[in-house]
């Protein structure tokens, strides 16, 4: 496993912290902390890799619990930047069948400042991560696009996860484009597919999506049937684990999540190997609910069964 210089983290997870505000019956709501690139952090974190999120969030009481949660998960605190701004709201007024909107036209996360991040860490960083809502929101995915194109150019592995949501419309294409050209590893499932390219034909849409760029690793899931991961060198196929499910939040953050710690700590692993600890790390994720980074004992307890 790699080691970090100055203390910096080796891997960083870039883009939006928020809270979702779930509608549980008639007029009572429940927050809970959420993200889709804040998640993936966590996981590592939980995994026992030196992490960070680097993003902005408010200085209220939803800020303060993304805070407190960020310093219970392990992660560095240093990259993230709490501002006195208003806080970004995925607001959920059905779970089933799931509807969302989001709030925050002028909030936090929008004034993340990558210049703001401590002088030199980009030396020590091994990995970073982009990807959830960040991406289409225009001025922060500005700068998102241009830390990850600077990035790359030094040499550090990118990986992306589209984390489709209903306000990644046709606006999005361009930045959909460009980030899975600059990725070395991208995570989409069959419903990441079928809403970006806007399309029923998935297979299509997968091959498009590879045609443009063939060097990358492809995480590719499909929930219940499981999963494949598609590498310039070969491709593998995995079964989902069978497990008794609370629920399925987070579990493809948590995929991804174990997707990048098998290849940073086991670097001469093989694809198929790979392939099933993201298997098992997004299966641990569904034993729990909520998005709770799952354990690293759990996922190797299910690794060994896959």
């Amino acid at each position: 496993m790699p080691s970090s210089s100055n203390n910096f983290p080796v891997f960083i997870a870039a883009g939006e912290a928020l809270t979702d505000m779930i509608r549980t019956d008639g007029e009572n709501w429940v927050s809970k902390v959420g993200g889709s690139t804040w998640n993936v952090a966590r996981v590592l974190a939980s995994f026992g890799l030196h992490s960070a999120f680097a993003g902005a969030i408010s200085q209220d009481c939803f800020g303060n619990d993304l805070y407190q949660a960020s310093h219970t998960a392990g992660l560095d605190l240093r990259f993230l930047q709490q501002l006195d701004k208003s806080p970004l709201l995925a607001m959920v007024p059905s779970a089933h069948p799931p509807q969302y909107f989001f709030v925050g036209d002028d909030s936090a996360d929008l004034y993340f400042d990558p210049q703001a991040l401590p002088s030199g860490w980009q030396g020590a960083a091994h990995w970073v991560h982009f990807g959830g809502i960040s991406l289409a929101r225009p001025s922060l995915a500005d700068k998102l696009v241009a830390l990850a194109r600077s990035l790359k150019a030094q040499g550090v592995k990118i990986s992306y996860d589209p984390n489709f949501r209903n306000i990644m419309n046709e606006h999005y294409d361009d930045t959909f484009k460009t980030m899975s050209k600059l990725a070395d590893v991208i995570k989409v499932s069959d419903e990441d597919l079928a809403g970006l390219f806007r399309t029923r034909d998935i297979g299509l849409a997968f091959k498009t999506l590879h045609g443009w760029n063939p060097e990358a690793c492809f995480l590719y899931t499909r929930g219940a049937e499981g999963a494949s991961l598609h590498t310039p060198h070969g491709s593998a196929i995995a079964p989902a684990i069978q497990i008794s499910v609370a629920d399925s939040v987070g579990a493809g953050d948590a995929s991804i999540g174990g997707l990048i710690y098998s290849m940073i700590t086991w670097p001469r692993h093989g694809t198929h190997e790979h392939l099933r600890f993201a298997i098992a790390s997004g299966a641990a994720a569904c034993m729990q609910h909520g998005a709770t980074p799952p354990g690293l004992e759990t996922v190797l307890t299910l690794y060994a069964q896959a």
